[in-house]
């Protein structure tokens, strides 16, 4: 379904020294790194990162990257985001996914919501809102909007959360099927449950579930159609107001997410692996140090490789992204989109065969004991495997669909 635009003519933004460049927002992120990485057990303890942490985010401006300018945010766009994640995530793959799906959707909330709707959700630059796809709840007509009620899980990023976006089903009069609804509530209408914690991996990633009971959502802050089914080739609101980066396409979005979250945690297990390397020693004759060993070699070598491989296709994905904004809306087609995620699929695999298949296995049984950083990458990796954003749709879903818009098959 397309985005109806009516946005006010755009006003470039006046250059603001006290704005950050993507280069200086990096710096902050890769300042903070060695700290997340220090306090990674403790994160899982809590099920979220630290007050101070999220303290130390809202000082670096973290949350504000996507935010547009005109709202007293960054928007220093999709690459300085990315690469933030990026660094977050392979220091600590609970404080990198949560930052990342509590942030993200600044760029969703900016491209397709109206004027009206932007400057109330933005009223505060430093927006969070964790969103979830699958349709939970229901929604119920009133005056002025829709009466929204149920319990959506996986809100990753709800800990310290401005908002929340999610989706409920809306039943047509005529008793036909449900339809999805997009919303976005404040943390004023919804609470968050003491549910996460006891999961296989990504434990500290404030994935807790958020429930609704009766809010009323305003009209304008509802759009009727998926978040990944939202067709951008018409223009959106967010284009008019604040340039090309805000009519991207937002399922090719959502997947680059994935694919950079992988990438992280992968680089975080090449570098666990280093130091394995440097300081210990081969089990069987001759005895040496890892690093000399041409065993260790190889399996080190093969899993950079991987890695190295899935970080060029997640950075050339976000040219290609960017490209097509530039381009204009007629360009960002469901079968573009859908080639952006297959590269994304394909990222995610390579850094899963690295850590799987050649760090994990090698590390030793002592370096994957509870606890330490290989073994809590593997259980982080092995999570988002079962992320049906990942197993059902990149994984089957998004690769039919492919074929069918190439061949223009119904």
């Amino acid at each position: 379904m397309a985005v109806a635009t009516n946005a006010t003519p755009r006003r470039r933004p006046v250059p603001d020294p006290t704005v950050p460049t993507g280069a200086e927002i990096l710096a902050r992120a890769e300042r903070i790194a060695p700290d997340l990485v220090a306090r990674q057990a403790e994160t899982e303890d809590r099920t979220y990162y630290a007050p101070d942490t999220h303290q130390a985010f809202r000082e670096a401006g973290f949350y504000r990257i996507l935010v547009p300018r005109r709202y007293g945010g960054y928007e220093l766009g999709v690459d300085t985001f990315i690469r933030v994640v990026q660094t977050l995530t392979a220091a600590c793959p609970s404080t990198g996914w949560m930052y990342c799906l509590g942030s993200a959707h600044a760029l969703a909330v900016g491209s397709l919501f109206p004027e009206r709707a932007q400057a109330e959700l933005f009223a505060d630059p430093d927006f969070i809102c964790p969103a979830t796809v699958n349709p939970s709840g229901t929604a119920e007509r009133v005056d002025g909007g829709w009466r929204v009620s149920g319990t959506w899980n996986y809100c990753s990023g709800s800990p310290y959360a401005t908002h929340f976006m999610g989706h409920a089903l809306v039943h047509p009069d005529d008793g036909g099927e449900p339809a999805p609804m997009l919303f976005v509530a404040p943390a004023s209408q919804w609470r968050r449950l003491d549910d996460w914690g006891g999961q296989l991996g990504l434990r500290g990633s404030g994935s807790h579930s958020i429930t609704i009971d009766g809010a009323v959502v305003p009209e304008h802050l509802t759009l009727p159609h998926h978040l990944s089914q939202v067709d951008v080739t018409a223009g959106t609101p967010g284009r008019d107001l604040h340039g090309p980066e805000y009519g991207g396409g937002q399922m090719s979005f959502m997947v680059l997410e994935d694919a950079v979250l992988a990438l992280g945690m992968a680089q975080g297990a090449l570098a666990a692996y280093e130091e394995l390397m440097a300081q210990r020693t081969t089990i069987f004759p001759p005895i040496q140090p890892r690093r000399a060993d041409p065993d260790f070699q190889l399996w080190y070598g093969t899993a950079a490789g991987l890695i190295a491989t899935a970080e060029a296709a997640v950075h050339n994905v976000i040219s290609q992204w960017q490209e097509l904004t530039e381009a204009g809306p007629a360009a960002i087609t469901p079968e573009r989109e859908l080639r952006l995620a297959a590269v994304c699929h394909e990222a995610t695999q390579l850094c899963w065969r690295a850590v799987q298949g050649h760090l994990y296995p090698t590390a030793g049984s002592s370096a994957v004991r509870r606890g330490a950083r290989m073994e809590r990458i593997w259980r982080d990796m092995s999570m988002q495997h079962t992320h049906a954003g990942i197993a059902v749709y990149l994984g089957a879903i998004a690769k039919r669909e492919l074929a069918r818009a190439r061949f223009d098959v119904s």
